[in-house]
């Protein structure tokens, strides 16, 4: 079993910045990919960002040139830079891992844009 806790959540105002951790802990052997994805109020669940245990990344188009996902393979924690933020990026952001075919999630952090 993977845990993933996630943190770093909180209200900001527009084009404000905050950084998401997400650290994993249980069974974290063979974790390949790890991400972030998000939910609004009323909306599904959509991708951000994720990064390869390799450090490959792949971001929506919606955060390119903002937000840049990292990961310390050695902690097994991944994060997540927001710069520029806009309301438009208020939700619940979720940490996922994939291991040997099963994705885990985080309980999910608020991140809240005003304007």
């Amino acid at each position: 079993q993977v845990q993933l806790v996630e943190s770093g959540g909180g209200l900001v105002q527009a084009g404000g910045s905050l950084r998401l951790s997400c650290a994993a802990s249980g069974i974290i052997f063979d974790i390949n990919v790890m991400g972030w994805y998000r939910q609004a109020p009323g909306k599904q669940r959509e991708l951000v960002a994720t990064i390869t245990r390799g450090g490959s990344t792949n971001y929506a188009d919606s955060v390119k040139g903002r937000f840049t996902i990292s990961r310390d393979n050695s902690k097994i924690t991944t994060y997540l830079q927001m710069n520029s933020l806009k309301p438009e990026d208020t939700a619940v952001y979720y940490c996922n891992a994939l291991r040997i075919g099963f994705v885990h999630w985080g309980q999910g952090t608020q991140v809240t844009v005003s304007s």
